[in-house]
């Protein structure tokens, strides 16, 4: 049996891909969620950020946010607008990390304490978590978002799925 190389690396990266289409799209429907599902317990860990005193601003972004997390977790698992659902969740993850790390060392100036053993609830619908351990998850969720943005992920897609015409029509 005579395998092409190319193609068995084309399936290869292409079966990575999928992977982590599905693994970003699970992170995203968990985290959601575990935030739509309790509101209120969201509202208080997005106070902690003192982004906006504005409590309708607040309030709405505490209601709508998960849901929305949800819907680009969908939309990923699913296989529609990988590229663009890619965009918007990095546009979701690198505002969240730098806040995240503006958060942290504020703690850390507050406890007088290292930067890695700041250690609180970011909200994200894990509970309390160690800042350098989810730093690191948060930029490996940055890189499989630009792996999809690159155009990766369209394997076992609703999207990419349709029927090729055949010639000879």
């Amino acid at each position: 049996m005579n395998a092409n190389p190319t193609s068995s690396c084309r399936f290869i990266a292409g079966f990575v891909s999928m992977l982590a289409r599905w693994l970003l799209a699970s992170v995203f429907l968990y985290m959601g969620f575990n935030k739509a599902l309790d509101p209120v317990s969201f509202l208080k860990l997005l106070r902690q950020y003192d982004l906006t005193h504005s409590p309708l601003l607040l309030n709405s972004l505490a209601s709508a946010l998960p849901w929305f997390e949800v819907f680009c977790g969908l939309l990923l698992l699913a296989g529609i607008a990988v590229r663009g659902t890619a965009l918007t969740v990095l546009f979701l993850l690198i505002p969240f990390t730098g806040v995240l790390t503006h958060r942290a060392m504020q703690l850390q100036a507050a406890l007088n304490i290292p930067f890695c053993a700041v250690k609180f609830d970011c909200g994200c619908g894990t509970g309390e978590e160690f800042i350098c351990r989810k730093l690191l998850e948060n930029s490996l969720l940055i890189l499989l978002a630009v792996w999809l943005l690159a155009g990766n992920g369209g394997q076992l897609s609703l999207r990419y799925g349709r029927l090729k015409p055949t010639s000879g029509w």
